[in-house]
């Protein structure tokens, strides 16, 4: 009994389903044509998620709504949902699409294998195979920019290498320079001080020189007087063996002085008075 009752159920329910499906179809049709790709975008998600509709003009349909919306990210699942699509034509549309919008994130390379599909799905795509040129052209004009950025990229490299090589070079020699200067100036400050020292040495051999001369002068001073007091101690000696004291010898050889003076005072007035002709010289 349950049985037969759920079987009149299904048969009651499945031609409403059917109908309802049949009029949200028309309503979400009349809307794409409409140009009100947000109620159709409502209307056909409804029919793929909710109701199960997997037609692939309704996911087709899906799909170009959400791309008119700018809603990318759904319209490549419903574009992509198509790549197994047993209609050629409808895969070749989707594969066309997923390229256009490839081009549009500026993927070229991606977008020209879309292309390239959706032509090998469709060789009668001329939609296709116009983009493909198009993409083509664009991905040659970016790999030829490419190139030409990286070889200004190398001539600035080049020059770049170049200048700091000019730069450390001209930092070597600035350095060489420096360095010769200094050694000049340390080459120059040893002969000044070498010559200093020399001087220096010079000026103390002349000095150790004078202070010879002067201790060999003291050396002959203290000898004389050495001499002298030898001299006397032996002068001494001599009147301590006649027996004559310093008194007594003082005064004879200040006596013997005197004597001495007179006779030469008598000889020089001697010389000086005129000799009698009359007598002879002797």
């Amino acid at each position: 009994m349950k049985y037969i009752f759920l079987i009149l159920l299904l048969s009651i329910t499945d031609p409403l389903k059917t109908t309802k499906i049949n009029s949200i179809k028309k309503e979400a049709g009349e809307a794409y044509k409409a140009g009100n790709y947000e109620k159709a975008a409502t209307k056909y998600s409804l029919l793929a998620d909710s109701l199960g509709v997997t037609e692939d003009e309704i996911l087709l349909n899906l799909g170009h709504s959400y791309y008119h919306l700018g809603d990318t990210s759904g319209a490549k699942h419903s574009y992509q949902s198509l790549l197994t699509s047993s209609s050629k034509d409808l895969k070749s549309i989707a594969s066309q699409q997923l390229g256009v919008m490839a081009k549009d994130a500026q993927k070229l390379e991606e977008s020209l294998s879309y292309l390239k599909n959706a032509i090998k799905a469709n060789p009668g795509n001329e939609g296709a195979k116009y983009d493909y040129e198009v993409v083509k052209k664009l991905l040659e004009q970016q790999q030829n920019q490419q190139n030409q950025d990286q070889e200004n990229q190398d001539q600035n490299q080049d020059s770049e290498d170049q200048e700091n090589q000019d730069q450390n070079e001209q930092d070597q020699d600035q350095e060489n320079q420096d360095q010769e200067k200094q050694d000049q100036q340390k080459s120059d400050e040893q002969k000044e001080s070498e010559q200093q020292k020399s001087d220096e040495q010079k000026d103390g051999e002349e000095k150790e020189g004078e202070q010879k001369e002067q201790e060999q002068e003291q050396e002959g001073e203290k000898s004389e007087d050495e001499k002298q007091r030898e001299m006397d101690e032996a002068t001494k000696q001599k009147l301590q063996e006649m027996n004559i004291s310093e008194e007594k010898a003082r005064m004879i050889l200040e006596a013997l002085r005197n004597n001495e003076i007179q006779y030469i005072q008598q000889q020089k007035r001697q010389s000086s008075e005129p000799q009698n002709s009359g007598k002879p010289d002797w």
